[in-house]
């Protein structure tokens, strides 16, 4: 396998690491209504699961509301449902064929505990990448052993992985530090 593709697979492991911590991040309540916070809720809608966003319109009007209106009304149930079990913390008002979620201001204690959650994700997603290092740099070293690659092209090989982890976790720092300062605003 040559030094591109090693690269390359592993760019793309890496790439789906921080694609994947983006949108979980985007699933944390910050005190300001998002849409994000219930896209990929997992609705139980005649017996598989689905998310919300495929089930309903998801709608912020305001800065604290979030209105959810279901395109089979008889969902309205099933979603309800889902918010409630959610880890949100937020109560669902039902009116009549939408759903209302007022978001209430975050508490210090809980902003310090969803900037820990925060933290352990984005300490997740950099073991992620290391492990797609690990891997590249054993494929690299199984291509040298084979005679497929010199020691100095497994060598480049390697810096290139060093180099694309470098990059990653900058991603995963920025990532991280933009949604504290979201969640330390009020």
């Amino acid at each position: 396998m040559p030094i591109d593709d090693i690269t390359l697979l592993i760019e793309d492991e890496m790439d789906t690491a921080v694609k994947y911590l983006r949108s979980e991040f985007a699933g944390i309540r910050t005190g300001r209504a998002s849409s994000g916070l219930v896209d990929h809720l997992k609705v139980e809608y005649y017996g598989s699961p689905t998310d919300l966003r495929q089930l309903a319109s998801i709608a912020t009007p305001e800065a604290n509301l979030i209105v959810i209106k279901p395109f089979d009304p008889t969902g309205i149930k099933d979603i309800e449902k889902a918010i409630k079990a959610s880890d949100l913390g937020i109560n669902p008002m039902m009116d009549g064929k939408v759903i209302r979620l007022s978001v209430p201001p975050l508490s210090i204690e809980r902003r310090q505990q969803l900037i820990g959650q925060l933290k352990k994700m984005a300490e997740a997603c950099r073991v992620t990448i290391r492990n797609a290092r690990r891997d590249g740099n054993k494929a690299a070293d199984k291509e040298q052993k084979a005679s497929e690659m010199t020691e100095d092209e497994c060598k480049n090989c390697k810096e290139l992985i060093q180099d694309l982890i470098k990059k990653y976790e900058a991603m995963i720092n920025e990532a991280l530090a933009a949604k504290t300062v979201e969640i330390q605003e009020t």
